[in-house]
C-alpha cells in the first residue's frame, strides 16, 4: 500500500514543482518535507572526470555542477516525474547545479545521450540562414499538429529561438534553444535548450527541458555546461577516417530541424511529460497538500486506534538500505490491490 501512496505522492509533487510557476510556491510542513528530504537522499551525485560510453566519451563535471549516472536518472525521470518508460531510453545521465533537488521548482537538468548514427558534416554550417531555417520548422511543426491530436497529444507551436543557434568550429559544438507553445497553455512557454558536441562517429547530445523562466540562468551557465563533455582520443571528430567511419545522413542543419530528435520520438515524450503536469496540476495545489496531510493524519490516527483491516494500514517507508535506490515497503498481492500496470498512464 504504502509504495502506491509513495509513488503517487513523489510524482504529484515532481509534476507539480516542474510546471509551477514560482507565485506558486507551497510552503511544505516539517512533515512533509521530510518525506521530500528522505527521497532526495537516495541519490548519489558525482563531479570530476566521469567516464561514459566504453570510454568514448568523458565528463569533467567541475565545482557547482553534479552528475547523476544512468540508473538513477532513469528513476528520476520515469518514476518520480512521471515520464514514459521510453524517456530513459538511451540516457547516459544528468547533468545539473550542485544542489538541485529532485523536486525543485525552477532549476534546469540536462539530459545526455549518445546517437551512434555516423560522422555529422559540417560544411554547411557557415551556410545556414537560420532565419529561413526557423520558418521552415514552424510550418513543419504547424502541418504535423494535427496528427498530433488524432495522437492524444496537445498542438505544438514553435514561437521562435529562445537563443539562435550557434556553431563553434574549433569545438565542434553546436548549442540553440527554442520556445515552445503546447496547446492552449497559459503559464510560461516551454523552453527546449540543446547542445551537441560532434565526433568522430556520431554525436552526444545535452538536452534541458523547462520554462522560459530559466534561460536567463541557462544562459549564465552554458559557458561552463558547453566545456563538460568531450569525446576521449581516437574519438573525436578529427580522428574520423573516411575509409572506415559512416557519415551520416544529415549535417548542421539536419541536427537543429530534429532529424534526430525526430527518430528518438522526442516530440511523443516531451508531450506525454507536458500532458501528465497538466492533469496533476488541474487537481489544484492546496488538494495536492490537503491529500498530502490526510496520509500524515492518518498515521498519526493509527497510534490511536487499530486499523479495521490491513487494506487501510500505511507502512512507515522502510530505511534506506544504499544510495541512488528508494527502499519502500513492498504490498502483497491481493485480488484487491491494483497493479502499477494498471495505474492510469498520463
Amino acid at each position: 500500500m504504502f509504495r502506491r501512496i509513495y509513488l503517487t505522492i513523489a510524482l504529484l509533487v515532481a509534476s507539480t514543482a516542474l510546471f509551477a510557476s514560482s507565485k506558486d510556491s507551497v510552503t511544505l510542513t516539517p512533515e512533509e518535507q521530510q518525506f521530500v528530504d528522505s527521497i532526495q537522499k537516495t541519490f548519489t551525485f558525482q563531479n570530476g572526470v566521469i567516464a561514459l560510453e566504453n570510454n568514448k566519451i568523458e565528463l569533467n563535471v567541475p565545482k557547482g555542477f553534479v552528475f547523476l549516472d544512468a540508473k538513477q536518472s532513469k528513476r528520476l525521470l520515469v518514476d518520480l516525474w512521471g515520464n514514459p518508460p521510453a524517456s530513459a531510453e538511451g540516457v547516459l545521465g544528468m547533468i545539473m547545479r550542485e544542489g538541485t533537488g529532485a523536486f525543485d521548482d525552477h532549476k534546469y537538468v540536462f539530459t545526455i545521450s549518445y546517437e551512434h548514427d555516423g560522422h555529422v558534416k559540417d560544411d554547411d554550417a557557415a551556410k545556414i540562414d537560420y532565419d529561413d531555417l526557423l520558418k521552415q520548422m514552424k510550418e513543419s511543426t504547424k502541418e504535423n499538429n494535427e496528427a498530433r491530436v488524432k495522437e492524444g497529444y496537445p498542438t505544438i507551436e514553435l514561437i521562435g529561438w529562445a537563443q539562435k543557434p550557434y556553431y563553434d568550429h574549433d569545438k565542434k559544438i553546436l548549442h540553440w534553444a527554442k520556445e515552445l507553445k503546447f496547446g492552449a497553455e497559459e503559464r510560461s512557454h516551454t523552453l527546449n535548450y540543446d547542445v551537441r558536441v560532434l565526433g568522430r562517429e556520431g554525436v552526444l547530445s545535452l538536452t534541458a527541458i523547462g520554462t522560459m523562466d530559466e534561460l536567463k540562468t541557462i544562459n549564465e551557465d552554458i559557458p561552463h555546461i558547453l566545456d563538460i563533455a568531450y569525446f576521449t582520443k581516437e574519438n573525436t571528430y578529427a580522428d574520423f577516417d573516411p575509409k572506415v567511419d559512416q557519415v551520416a545522413a544529415w549535417t548542421i542543419g539536419g541536427l537543429i530541424a530534429g532529424k534526430v530528435l525526430a527518430k528518438a520520438g522526442f516530440f511523443a515524450l516531451i508531450m506525454k511529460f507536458l500532458i501528465a503536469g497538466w492533469k496533476f496540476i488541474a487537481l489544484g495545489f492546496i488538494a495536492l497538500f490537503a491529500a498530502i496531510r490526510r496520509i500524515f493524519q492518518r498515521k498519526k490516527e493509527q497510534a490511536y486506534s487499530t486499523p479495521s483491516s490491513e487494506e487501510e494500514t500505511v507502512s512507515e517507508p522502510a530505511a534506506i538500505e544504499a544510495p541512488g535506490e528508494a527502499t519502500v515497503a513492498e504490498e502483497t498481492p491481493s485480488a484487491s490491490s491494483t497493479t502499477e500496470d494498471e495505474q492510469p498512464k498520463a
